[in-house]
This record gives structure tokens, sequence and C-alpha cells, in this order.
């Protein structure tokens, strides 16, 4: 005779059969709000960025700080559009929806769920805090140390802004999350996608930049960016499409 639990009156194999059926914290995939103005907003974001790109290609090339220092600001006010629009802010999927009071019993003001304002103000506030971080990360990895100095931490500002702001909107500070999605633990979705394909694009656009061509366009970082937003796009569409839920494989295979 099977043991059964006094309290929950369930035996030990179907509370554990449940418990694996439910998402663990901090690994699901969030989903992009479906009002009719968020998808028009997710599909037109990309076209956007694209299209700043390519019409300030020639100037990026020219003269980068110059061409990076007046498109940032751009980039990050389509980004805050994006995510205000298309994006629950994190702690949105798990806020209570507020109580109706009973008869006779006063209306009382609840909240319920965080307010987008300000999470957009924190969420820029740690892009441009973690900026020098990928700078020096960049520089670990190859980039100029003592020279090219601003068009690094230019760099750097995009990489934040394009990939982490949307992540930093969408999932706060909360540790566990965090320590899943540097992990590659997490399950891929739009924003996540995002930081997964600039990352590769990025690393993929260093490629080019040895290599004896003689072309203006080889010098640091013309390249490294042109990865960069074009595996933002890429990612952030297949992550929020064709893969979105799944996992990289390696974990795919743990979790099975």
């Amino acid at each position: 005779m099977p043991l059964v639990d006094p309290v929950t009156m369930s035996t030990p194999s179907s509370k554990a059969a449940s418990e694996a059926g439910k998402p663990k914290d901090g690994l699901h995939p969030v989903h992009a709000l479906t009002s009719p103005a968020a998808q028009v907003v997710r599909h037109v974001q990309p076209v956007l960025l694209s299209g700043l790109f390519f019409a300030q290609f020639g100037s990026l090339v020219a003269d980068p700080v110059t061409a990076l220092y007046s498109s940032l600001p751009i980039v990050a006010a389509i980004q805050v559009i994006y995510a205000f629009v298309s994006l629950p802010a994190a702690g949105s999927q798990s806020a209570k929806p507020s109580r109706k009071p009973r008869l006779g019993e006063k209306k009382k003001a609840e909240s319920t769920g965080p307010n987008p304002f300000i999470a957009i103000f924190l969420s820029l506030l740690l892009a441009v805090l973690v900026t020098p971080a990928i700078h020096l990360v960049l520089v670990l990895f190859g980039a100029p140390f003592l020279t090219h100095v601003p068009h690094t931490l230019l760099c750097a500002a995009n990489l934040a802004i394009l990939s982490l702001f949307p992540l930093f909107y969408v999932h706060g500070v909360e540790a566990n999350t965090w320590a899943a999605l540097a992990s590659a633990a997490a399950p891929l979705d739009e924003a996540y996608g995002g930081l997964v394909g600039s990352i590769l694009g990025a690393w993929l656009g260093a490629v080019p930049i040895p290599l004896d061509w003689d072309r203006e366009w080889q010098k640091w970082p013309v390249t490294i960016l042109c990865g960069l937003y074009a595996g933002y796009i890429l990612g952030k569409t297949i992550s929020g499409t064709l893969v979105f839920g799944k996992k990289m494989a390696l974990f795919a295979e743990d979790d099975e």
C-alpha cells in the first residue's frame, strides 16, 4: 500500500511528478505583450535599428566616435519604447490582481504591479553602470587598451543598451535568474536571445579585423558593431519565434 501524506493526501510519487511539471523560478521564458501596439512595436524595432545602422555606416567608418556618440541616444530611445510597449516589467507576471471590495467596504488603493517608468529608469541606470565592466571585458578579449578608449567605451555602451537593458527590464536583478542567464541555463526568449546573438555576433565580427585586406571598414570597432547589431536582431527574432522557450542543447539534455 503506497504511503499517503496526511496533510496533502497525495503519494510521494504524485507530488514529485507535479513538482517536476512546474517551471523553476527564474527559468521560464518571458512572453512579449499581446496588445496590437506591442506587436507592432515588437516587429518595427528591428527594422528601425537596422535602418539606423545602415544609414550611419558611412559616418561610422569615417569617424566612429562621432557616429556612435550621435546615434546612441536614438538607439536608447528605440529600446526604451520597445521595452515599455512590448515587454512586461520585472515582477509584473507574478503580480496579484487587485481584490474587489466587499459590499459596504471602502476600496483600498493596491499596487497591482511594478511601475514601468521606474523600471525603465533603473534598467537604463544599470545599463550605464555595467558599461565600464563590458569595456574591460572587451579589452581582455583583445580590444586596444591604451588607444581607442572612446571607441571601445561606446561599443560597450551599445552592447549594454541593446542586449542588457531589456534583460534588466524584464528580470530586474534577481540573483537566481541572472545566474541562469550567465550559465546559459535559461530558456530562450526575445530578451535573452538578443543577448546571446549580440555576444556571438560581436565575437564573429572580430574575425575580419586582423586580415590583410587594407579596408577602411576593418578598423576598430566597425566590424564588431556590425556583428553586434546583426547578432542582436537575428538572436531576438529567432529566439522570440522559432526557438522560443527552448534551452541550449547541453541544458536541454540535462533537463530530460
